[in-house]
């Protein structure tokens, strides 16, 4: 009977122990699942440690594409993402019938267009290949970063969704190859020039301000990245403290002093983004 008391005792001051190391400041920490695509992290294990000192435990799950941050979110085995387009965002959930909110706006992460055979746009050869991205939104991406670039003319009703018959003018005769967006520096030997999404080429080993031979301009408020809840929590007070962590100026500072320029901090009004 004894043991049994024992037994009981010390079961009990663990649960007590277990429930204790889960508190600060004598209140409980808040634990929040995080995705992001990509395995740069440095921003987010910045804000991770202001957070920490509220007893906000932020943990960063990466995924290495496009579809399942969005997916774990909708199915609740994320709290929020942060890894996406406005644009990107907005097609998504439309698609999939998600019912999925932006909370804030964090970044610009310019798209780029990179090539290992020639310096500048102007030395793309006549019926050179070009890669580009196969999703609606990243490949219409694309399109307006080749058209931006002086490569090719769009139509006046284009959308911003990949639809390579909106094309209207194409004076080098280039062909375009369509591709998943993590394939696309895979395709670098293979193509005279390939557009890469900010992220994936910095995963490649790429600075975009400094390697691409051309990059989308500061003005392209329709691919502001956005951090995303489900819709149902988008009041909720602790993700919105960590939208609020993220968009202070130490934050900024932090952005464009590690990125050099390949992110640009972008903290507009979801107004702004069309929410």
């Amino acid at each position: 009977m004894k043991k049994l008391f024992l037994s009981f005792i010390i079961l009990t001051l663990a649960v007590f122990t277990a429930a204790c190391s889960s508190t600060s400041g004598g209140e409980e920490t808040k634990k929040i699942k995080l995705g992001v695509s990509g395995s740069d992290t440095r921003i987010w294990d910045f804000v991770a440690e202001k957070a920490e000192k509220e007893g906000i435990e932020i943990e960063v799950v990466t995924f290495s594409d496009y579809v399942q941050p969005n997916v774990a979110l909708a199915e609740g085995d994320l709290d929020v993402n942060a890894f996406q387009t406005v644009a990107y965002f907005d097609t998504f959930i439309k698609e999939h019938d998600m019912d999925l909110s932006p909370i804030a706006t964090t970044v610009l992460a310019p798209m780029g267009l990179y090539s290992e055979k020639v310096k500048s746009v102007e030395d793309i050869p006549d019926g050179g290949k070009i890669a580009i991205p196969n999703d609606a939104s990243n490949g219409g991406r694309a399109l307006l970063l080749l058209e931006e670039a002086g490569l090719i003319k769009l139509s006046e009703d284009y959308d911003r969704n990949l639809d390579l018959n909106k094309i209207v003018e194409n004076p080098k005769n280039l062909e375009f190859v369509e591709m998943v967006s993590a394939q696309t520096p895979r395709a670098l030997p293979d193509v005279s020039a390939s557009v890469i999404n900010n992220g994936i080429a910095v995963d490649a080993g790429f600075n975009p301000t400094k390697d691409s031979v051309f990059i989308e301009s500061e003005t392209a408020t329709p691919y502001v990245n956005i951090i995303a809840v489900r819709t149902e929590d988008k009041d909720n007070k602790t993700l919105k403290r960590i939208a609020e962590l993220y968009q202070e100026d130490d934050v900024a500072d932090f952005i464009t002093k590690e990125y050099d320029g390949s992110m640009i901090p972008t903290f507009i009004p979801l107004s702004d983004i069309g929410w």
